[in-house]
């Protein structure tokens, strides 16, 4: 496939602390150094697409309105702080309520509407989150999983045992992939 790699990026947990269900702008919490992680990305042409799972919206937690204005919210903090965030994608759904899907993760339904909207190469990309279920579409698409610890520590050791990586954080991970063993786009 032709293109340009990308970093899928999962939100709560990796860009943004894991509060349940954020609602409201004034809710969101950057998580450190995440977003000099996403411009160093930027500043070597790389995307940066999040992918995020919302079950909140089909559990009646929060508003397709609701998550639009945190995701907006989340769009200005970044580029507040001179980076910026190609695309964000959510999944609202939960197959116990809503039935099944083809965009909760780890399906790649999402990221494949990236792939066609960006043009990215998928398995040359990097998928980062704190939840196996982050990692697990760099198998099927081809690229390359990585964990951090920035998020949800409940599921470190399937990770470990499902053979990813993990770093601290989303700094780390830039550092590990832009690092000149790794080729760039």
């Amino acid at each position: 496939m032709s293109g340009v790699p990308a970093v899928f990026l999962d939100r709560d947990g990796t860009l943004i602390e894991d509060t349940s269900f954020v609602r409201v702008p004034a809710e969101v919490r950057l998580i450190p150094g995440a977003t000099a992680a996403v411009a160093r990305f930027n500043a070597a042409g790389w995307h940066t697409v999040v992918v995020t799972n919302q079950s909140g919206i089909a559990r009646g937690l929060l508003t397709e309105g609701e998550y639009a204005a945190v995701a907006a919210h989340v769009d200005r903090l970044f580029r507040d702080a001179g980076a910026h965030l190609d695309l964000q994608l959510h999944c609202p759904h939960l197959p116990e309520i809503t039935g099944p899907c083809h965009c909760r993760k780890p399906l790649t339904g999402l990221y494949e509407e990236a792939a066609a909207r960006l043009d990215i190469d998928a398995a040359a990309s990097w998928y980062i989150g704190d939840r196996l279920r982050d990692l697990l579409p760099a198998r099927t698409l081809g690229g390359h999983g990585l964990h951090v610890f920035s998020g949800d520590r409940s599921e470190d050791a399937a990770v470990a045992s499902a053979g990813f990586r993990s770093v601290r954080d989303l700094a780390e991970a830039a550092d590990l992939i832009l690092a000149p063993s790794h080729l760039g786009p």
